[in-house]
């Protein structure tokens, strides 16, 4: 029966085990292999570092960049469709969203915004916004609303300290 040694541990045959080796806090299991949620890296790779092996390609091709890109462009005014389509990703990257044009009612108190919510909701209806399009702009007009209300109570605390002051009250 051979004995096998990996990942700290002395294994015979199939996996039976033989004895273990190794402080007891490295957070594997008797078999070798970390326990589930334990990693033997928990810091894990720091952001933004890259492999050993992209460093050595992006020197590689520090110098040569303006040749490849030169390159693609001439490959794909010739007709190659991948390097068109490589072309044109980086130039033009693809669209998220598309601008939405409506004519919105007037939104200038908080007691237009029901208006507008009924507008987006019948703009849906007919099929002329997407609901998730209808959400966005639902959100838009709740943050103005906020945005309303608190102008409106800052005004009333300054004319009631106003007041307050006036009768010669605390202040």
């Amino acid at each position: 029966m051979a004995v096998v040694r990996a990942y700290g541990a002395l294994r015979a045959g199939y996996g039976e085990e033989r004895m273990t080796t190794g402080p007891e806090n490295t957070g594997r299991e008797h078999g070798g292999r970390f326990a589930p949620g334990v990693s033997g890296n928990p810091a894990g790779r720091p952001r933004g570092a890259r492999h050993k092996t992209t460093l050595a390609a992006l020197v590689l091709l520090e110098d040569e960049a303006d040749k490849l890109t030169r390159k693609a462009v001439d490959l794909a005014l010739a007709g190659d469709v991948t390097a068109l389509r490589l072309c044109l990703d980086r130039l033009v990257p693809p669209c998220r969203e598309a601008p939405i044009t409506l004519d919105l009612p007037r939104l200038e108190t908080r007691a237009d915004a029901p208006r507008v919510l009924s507008f987006l909701l019948a703009q849906v209806s007919r099929g002329e916004l997407t609901p998730g399009e209808a959400e966005k702009l639902a959100r838009l007009v709740s943050e103005y609303h906020k945005a309303v209300q608190l102008t409106e109570i800052e005004e009333r605390m300054r004319r009631l300290e106003e007041a307050l002051a006036a009768a010669g009250g605390p202040g």
